[in-house]
């Protein structure tokens, strides 16, 4: 294999539309799957593991942690892997949802083929890529004006530290206010986002488009 060969981890837990990413991947000279998973734990294991992937393929509907927290994990644990998100669904949330996170990438799974390799070539070259059916989402959200955060400024900012791994005491250090300070900015994220926990809060802020 080449150096100038782009290296792709194929994340997708139904193996007949694996099977075909990696038949039509494999065809192209300048591309290759080098690894593969059915989940996004096990797709974040594998880059542990591995440390040779330029592209992951991530499919958005994933068991466990779903294709959005994936490429969230994989933009805090390894930025030099680009992410194409694959999708079933031309969903205005999820479009947002899949950039917010750190998606080079947004393809159909019912569009050309032809589309995800010109995916996969942009992304790998430090580009980014949206699929023309859903183009019209990201203009009409431009247009549009944006609708009022239930966040202030500061639960934004602790929201934005949660999502980039951080726990309360290094948002306390970086925020210049106490752990108790940060704690009750926190629960008061919890209850205005409806989320149980941490994580969930981050991922809503993700979707819906807050951070």
């Amino acid at each position: 294999m080449s150096s100038d060969t782009v290296r792709v981890l194929l994340i997708e837990d139904h193996a007949f539309t694996r099977d075909g990413l990696r038949a039509a991947i494999n065809l192209e000279a300048d591309m290759r799957v080098v690894a593969e998973a059915r989940s996004g734990e096990e797709g974040l294991e594998l880059l542990a593991a591995e440390g040779v992937v330029d592209v992951a393929v991530v499919d958005i509907g994933l068991p466990g942690i779903d294709g959005i927290q994936t490429a969230a994990e994989m933009a805090r644990r390894y930025p030099a892997v680009r992410v194409v998100m694959l999708t079933a669904h031309n969903l205005r949330e999820e479009v947002f949802a899949a950039l917010a996170s750190g998606a080079a990438a947004y393809c159909l799974k019912n569009a050309d083929p032809e589309l995800l390799l010109l995916a996969i070539r942009a992304a790998a070259a430090g580009s980014a890529y949206l699929d023309p059916q859903v183009a019209h989402h990201v203009l009409g959200g431009i247009r549009a004006p944006q609708t009022a955060s239930p966040l202030t400024p500061r639960e934004t900012e602790v929201l934005r530290l949660i999502a980039d791994g951080q726990g309360n005491k290094e948002i306390a250090l970086q925020l210049g206010v106490s752990v108790s300070t940060v704690k009750v900015h926190v629960q008061d994220l919890l209850v205005k986002l409806k989320a149980a926990d941490r994580t969930q809060a981050a991922v809503q802020a993700l979707r819906r488009g807050l951070l």
